[in-house]
């Protein structure tokens, strides 16, 4: 479902710290950590009902499928806000 990444994550694994240029990105201090909030979205249980070869689909792709299906719907739910 997701489309392949270009990343070189070989390469990636071989580089060291010491090889990452970090000079654009500032370091978060202590008081950032403090202050930050995680904030997720409360989910509510439902019941939908689904043509069964889409929830077969779903399924099929494995474990996370009703993750996938509302990340689906958050995606299309903010395309088509204000509209």
């Amino acid at each position: 479902m997701s489309k392949a990444s270009g990343t070189d994550w070989e390469r990636l694994q071989r580089l060291g710290d010491q090889d990452l240029n970090k000079d654009d990105i500032p370091e978060l201090g202590d008081d950032f950590f403090r202050r930050a909030e995680l904030r997720v979205p409360a989910k509510q249980a439902v019941t939908i009902r689904l043509d069964a070869d889409v929830l077969e689909w779903f399924k099929a792709q494995g474990a996370g499928y009703q993750t996938r299906i509302n990340q689906l719907l958050r995606q299309y739910m903010q395309a088509h806000r204000g509209s």
